[in-house]
């Protein structure tokens, strides 16, 4: 299936391209992970209906909703984009329409990353490389302030990640590689994978 296609069967609009840009050295431009490398990430890497995936940088909510079809796991969209944040609502209306039983299941939040309360059922943590390491930084150590207060394993995954990212998990954190996920296309360039780290 091609973009559209998985947008038609989900009954959300995420394919559209973004219209302007935030003028800011922290945040990288909107762009949803394409379809074709979510079945591969997840094909490889499985979720129960028991987890919390939380998604930063969600834009319209694309990953929130191939998750919880995929799975019925529980998901959260973090956006600071009030258009893109108003959509992911709007998307949730229309899936909520087709999918049955999913009130309560699909959350979104408009705030920074940096100032999103990370709650104790939180335990799978998305990045698309949505902004800068030092927002990244922010991020993780709320995700090990929450651990700290409620102990339990919780999993980062990083897609097309940047060198200032793994650093960061790899030098200061007791986050440990779990697993390398490559994609079509590696060898071009490297950044075109997901790597998935754990805190146990």
């Amino acid at each position: 299936m091609n973009e559209r296609q998985y947008d038609e069967m989900l009954n959300i609009r995420t394919s559209e391209n973004q219209q302007g840009f935030h003028e800011s050295l922290h945040h990288n431009r909107y762009e949803p992970t394409p379809y074709a490398l979510l079945e591969i990430l997840f094909s490889q890497y499985r979720l129960s209906h028991e987890d919390r995936l939380v998604d930063y940088g969600c834009g319209k909510g694309r990953l929130n909703f191939y998750v919880h079809s995929l799975f019925g796991a529980e998901t959260v969209g973090v956006e600071m984009d009030e258009t893109f944040y108003k959509e992911a609502l709007g998307n949730r209306t229309a899936y909520e329409k087709k999918q049955k039983n999913t009130k309560g299941k699909i959350d979104f939040c408009c705030c920074l990353a940096q100032h999103y309360k990370v709650e104790a059922r939180d335990n799978r943590f998305y990045f698309f490389n949505p902004f800068s390491v030092q927002i990244f930084m922010a991020a993780v150590n709320n995700i090990l302030k929450s651990v700290e207060q409620v102990q339990r394993p919780v999993d980062v995954i990083l897609f097309f990640p940047s060198d200032d990212y793994i650093d960061y998990l790899e030098h200061q954190t007791l986050f440990e590689l779990l697993e390398e996920i490559l994609l079509p296309g590696a060898n071009r360039d490297i950044r075109e994978r997901f790597l998935i780290y754990r805190l146990e």
